[in-house]
């Protein structure tokens, strides 16, 4: 067999093997996809496809579940909107929050403030709009 002969076969192969490894690869992420919409329970914190996190509220129908985005709040998701599952959520201690703030009547102001001059603005030319300034009709 000469070069000229083989060459289509190769051509082939190299067209060939990397379809078949991406469709392997792809088969492989919708697998994990599905094992994942399947895994998910009431309470798991989880991410959807748009960046929202939320925690499972219901999962009894097989297209939807319910995810809870607000202490109250529950909306309706495809399970195909599920992209992963996340830890949970990361609760801010009582003592960190600030219940009060202190307010500041007096504004310092700089020592030499008196010795500064205050430039004021210079008025505003006016302007005479006249009817010859109009542009004309036709």
């Amino acid at each position: 067999m000469n070069l000229g002969q083989l060459l289509p076969f190769l051509l082939i192969a190299v067209l060939i093997v990397p379809m078949v490894l991406m469709s392997r690869k792809q088969k492989r992420a919708m697998q994990q996809q599905q094992e994942l919409q399947n895994s998910i329970s009431v309470g798991d914190r989880v991410m959807t496809t748009s960046g929202l996190y939320a925690t499972v509220a219901n999962t009894d129908d097989d297209a939807t579940v319910d995810l809870e985005i607000a202490d109250g709040v529950v909306t309706t998701w495809l399970r195909a909107a599920v992209r992963e599952k996340v830890g949970p959520d990361v609760d801010v201690p009582e003592e960190e929050y600030v219940d009060e703030v202190e307010v500041v009547d007096e504004v310092e102001e700089p020592a030499d403030a008196d010795k500064t001059e205050r430039v004021q603005d210079p008025e505003p030319e006016k302007v005479d709009a006249t009817a010859s300034d109009a542009p004309k009709k036709r």
